[in-house]
């Protein structure tokens, strides 16, 4: 199973709507400052269930929808959908729902009054079930499966007993 795409529309400063397209294997999102690299790795742990607006790096929900611009109003609600691809519908497991698909698609909506939703493969959902569905896949919004900037100056600098017990716990999130 790999990250086949994330789109978002209306996400912070994507207010457009934009697709990212990714390939198996390792990805890193690299580019200059205020190009909206965080706003990327904030939009994946949004879909996955981020109830932090702090973690965020916001005060309120409503921060990540798009606020507006001087030559763009604001917009009323924002989404991110997030395709997995290669998906073994052995490793993905919710109790009453039949995941027989090779790719999941699960999406995150919320409008300016509040009020979310949730959805897999484009069926309205609870956080619980999106939770559930990656529990024991190592995805999650707080796994290793992504990494900020600070989180790998943290690793390196560790103690060795310290950094072999990260990576081991790493190991046990991917097997």
């Amino acid at each position: 199973m790999y990250l086949k795409s994330l789109q978002l529309i209306g996400f912070k400063s994507f207010a457009e709507k934009t697709t990212l397209e990714f390939l198996p294997g390792v990805t890193a999102i690299v580019g200059p400052n205020v190009c909206g690299k965080s706003n990327v790795s904030d939009a994946i742990r949004w879909v996955l269930g981020e109830q932090s607006a702090k973690a965020l790096r916001g005060s309120e929900m409503a921060d990540v929808i798009f606020g507006g611009t001087d030559g763009r109003k604001a917009i009323g609600m924002c989404e991110v959908s997030m395709t997995f691809a290669e998906v073994d519908p052995s490793t993905l497991s919710l109790p009453g729902v039949n995941l027989d698909f090779t790719e999941v698609t699960i999406t995150r909506r919320v409008y300016r009054d509040g009020n979310g939703e949730y959805f897999i493969n484009k069926t309205p959902c609870r956080l619980r079930d999106i939770q559930g569905l990656f529990m024991d896949t190592g995805i999650g919004r707080s796994s290793y499966s992504m990494m900020a900037q600070g989180q790998i100056d943290q690793i390196l600098s560790a103690r060795p007993e310290d950094r072999r017990m990260i990576f081991e716990e790493i190991g046990r999130a991917h097997v």
